[in-house]
């Protein structure tokens, strides 16, 4: 028997239970992985307390991970056993030692990538290689604003703009944060909580405004977020760790200068496996060259993602964190 972590109901983290399961052998194109590092990220938290609704209950959370290839179906022509992979995949069900995915989302490990590494990367990094590159193309120059800077989104995304010349003004809970973002490429990091995000990035950028706004953040954040926009800038909304964007008029985009919203989702992107590959191979070399530090600051047992959750949820946590089967 393998195990994994189900929840057999909605709720809080202690709705997260250790669990033995079966796992199937794997059909025509599908991989049996066994998982060696597992990535936790806040879309999880959505599955776990409905905002996300899943498929069907009991289920298994989880998005991403790294493993070693255990058996392969018919049909599988690129992979092999023994191959190092990893995934990002939905519906979820990274939770586990052991699962079934289709080959054509699995992506082969470089050598120089470490299971833990690809684990705390994969959905972080390919989320911050369309943020910057297909969202919205960053240019030498710009100003942009990135909520949760300390976070693993924020962390690689901040690194990856200073490389293409961005003014990178990040929003952050503390002074320890602050400055874990700044050694990451953020030239200002506003303690959202001594000081108000809207003020201070109106003073930076002497009353111009940001050409961007990347917010993980959702509803505490989205209307100030509005006000920090230039004209005809774009509001980028990619999560919502504080719930749902409340309602609005489209002419408030008006009002406030021509404004463009987008509210994107990574597996838009990676649905078809050419982007994914792109993208991957993408963030392989800004990985590899030195440009983008992967900053793994927690790792906790499978067993214990409930702990990994609450943890997540009352942001004790900076840059990525991984599960150990």
């Amino acid at each position: 028997m393998s195990k994994a972590v189900r929840i057999h109901k909605t709720g809080g983290p202690e709705v997260l239970k250790w669990e033995d399961i079966n796992v199937k052998n794997p059909g025509i194109g599908e991989v049996k992985i066994h998982h060696k590092a597992i990535g936790l990220n806040y879309i999880d938290i959505y599955g776990r307390t409905g905002l996300h609704p899943l498929p069907s209950l009991p289920h298994i959370l989880g998005m991403e991970a790294t493993g070693v290839v255990e058996a392969i179906g018919d049909g599988v022509n690129d992979i092999i056993i023994g191959d190092r992979v990893g995934y990002v995949l939905s519906p979820p069900g990274s939770y586990s030692e052991e699962r079934i995915v289709p080959e054509q989302c699995l992506i082969k490990l470089p050598n120089e990538i470490s299971y833990e590494a690809g684990a705390a990367m994969l959905l972080k990094g390919m989320t911050a290689q369309y943020l910057l590159h297909q969202t919205y193309k960053i240019k030498t120059g710009d100003n942009i604003l990135i909520h949760a800077a300390a976070g693993g989104v924020g962390l690689i995304a901040c690194q990856w703009a200073k490389h293409l010349g961005a003014n990178v003004i990040g929003t952050v809970g503390n002074e320890e944060k602050a400055a874990l973002a700044k050694s990451h490429g953020c030239d200002h990091a506003i303690i959202y909580t001594q000081e108000s995000f809207k003020q201070r990035v109106d003073e930076i950028t002497e009353g111009k405004g940001v050409n961007v706004v990347y917010d993980s953040i959702g509803r505490a954040t989205f209307f100030d977020s509005l006000d920090c926009l230039k004209p005809l800038g774009l509001m980028v909304t990619f999560g919502n760790s504080t719930g749902h964007v409340d309602p609005f008029s489209p002419n408030i985009l008006a009002s406030k200068g021509s404004l463009f919203i987008t509210r994107p989702t990574i597996f838009t992107y990676i649905a078809k496996r050419s982007n994914l590959m792109y993208m991957a191979t993408d963030l392989f070399k800004m990985v590899s060259s030195g440009v983008v530090k992967i900053e793994i600051n927690q790792t906790y047992d499978l067993r214990d993602a409930a702990q990994a959750h609450s943890d997540l949820e009352d942001r004790k946590t900076t840059g990525s964190t991984i599960l150990r089967p």
